[in-house]
């Protein structure tokens, strides 16, 4: 097993950095050339439990995050101002929920909801690198998920990884901070590609969308039978065991809240085909989704749901979907699921004009929302790109201590 040691910022291990320059093969090429050790998770990080609380002690604020096992929103109910000492969990940490068994770093102090594990580093990890131990965490969760949750700490710890490790068996930091720092230029760079070519860098909200903002909180607001807005479908049922992963173009539904619930894309029987444009209930973990395409589904307890009296759209259904999780995620869980039964007697609460649901609000709220996180992500593409471009500037020449030469880096992306 390899060895490691804390992360410590050597003027050699500098100077080795600036060796590196930018690395021209593509990403791929180098994960599999670059040399991997294995490490036993219980050597890098100790798991413990937190000193949990109901949510009802919670204060106005938003120094903490309060957090509890839901995969949604990174594991954060909310946010909370300071309750008590003893209970902090500090920032630099990870909590996992003991539900899906994910994992989500902690960049501020944060307080714990039940079945919630603090994850605390033995080593000193460095920024640039916390993405690449955040993937290869949860890359864990499949074997988390097949023991019982008393055995969890112990499987944690016993489990192993492989990461990049250097000649003398230390792990390999330099090689993490590149690879996260190129793949995110690279993902930046087809981000604004997509931008370009979608429309999307348009950002500029409408007359109708301003209002939609203006006057959500002087919405009007009534219950409705679910029945009287959808008709309500089971779907076929398709088990993991009798599909070819990765075999079509269809997307194959489960009951996850990862990836919009897309499992894998697969092609089947034709017979057990589900329309899209729907709203998707996971039954047994009531994970609520808005599915465009036609798509196969995992099990029979799910649901679909189509809308009555009007054009089903992307818009109207994401705000549906929220309007049914906030209605009635407090009424099932894993234990007492959802089923086309028990959702006919369910009320859900939709905004209205003139006694019936109003769509138009739905769809002008949604789409004035869509520009205002366009407009965060075009901002943060520009200023990554901007930063990017300091960083390639400075990095122009280097002098080494050994040789008193001069290193010339070329820039490999024209970033102009």
């Amino acid at each position: 097993m390899g060895s490691f040691q804390p992360f410590e910022k050597s003027s050699e291990r500098n100077r080795r950095r600036k060796r590196l320059g930018k690395i021209d093969a593509p990403l791929g090429e180098k994960l599999q050339a670059v040399k991997w050790g294995e490490f036993r998770l219980g050597d890098l990080f100790e798991i413990e439990n937190t000193l949990s609380f109901n949510s009802d002690r919670l204060v106005d604020g938003a120094e903490y995050d309060y957090i509890t096992r839901t995969s949604l929103n990174q594991g954060i109910l909310q946010t909370t101002g300071f309750v008590n000492e003893e209970n902090i969990n500090p920032a630099g940490t990870w909590s996992l929920g003991l539900l899906q068994m994910d994992f989500f770093y902690r960049n501020k102090p944060w307080y714990a909801g039940q079945f919630v594990r603090k994850i605390v580093p033995k080593i000193t990890i460095p920024e640039n690198a916390i993405l690449f131990f955040q993937t290869l965490l949860n890359l864990q969760k499949p074997i988390l998920l097949q023991v019982l949750v008393r055995h969890v700490d112990e499987t944690f710890r016993n489990t192993k990884i492989h990461l990049p490790q250097m000649q003398d068996g230390t792990i390999d930091f330099d090689f993490m901070e590149n690879f996260i720092r190129e793949l995110e230029e690279e993902r930046i760079r087809e981000l604004q590609s997509y931008l370009v070519v979608t429309g999307l860098s348009d950002y500029t909200l409408t007359l109708s969308e301003q209002d939609a903002l203006k006057g959500f909180d002087a919405l009007e607001w009534r219950e409705f039978n679910v029945t009287d807005v959808f008709n309500v479908k089971n779907t076929h049922n398709i088990l993991s065991s009798e599909i070819a992963e990765n075999s079509g173009g269809v997307p194959y539904l489960c009951a996850s809240t990862e990836n919009n619930g897309v499992s894998s894309y697969i092609s089947y029987n034709a017979d057990f085909l589900e329309d899209g444009n729907c709203i998707f209930i996971g039954g047994k973990t009531f994970v609520v989704s808005y599915q465009k395409d036609d798509f196969f589904s995992n099990d029979s307890h799910n649901l679909a749901l189509y809308l009555k009296d009007c054009e089903a759209d992307k818009s109207n259904q994401l705000y549906l979907a929220t309007c049914i999780r906030k209605s009635l995620a407090h009424k099932y869980s894993w234990g007492n699921s959802i089923s086309n039964a028990k959702i006919k007697g369910n009320k859900v609460m939709l905004p209205v004009r003139n006694g019936v649901p109003d769509y138009a609000a739905m769809q002008n709220f949604i789409s004035a929302v869509q520009k205002l996180v366009i407009k965060d992500v075009v901002k943060y593409a520009e200023d990554k790109i901007n930063a990017t471009k300091k960083v390639v500037k400075k990095e122009v020449e280097y002098k080494t201590n050994e040789d008193k030469s001069f290193l010339s880096v070329a820039e490999s992306v024209d970033y102009k």
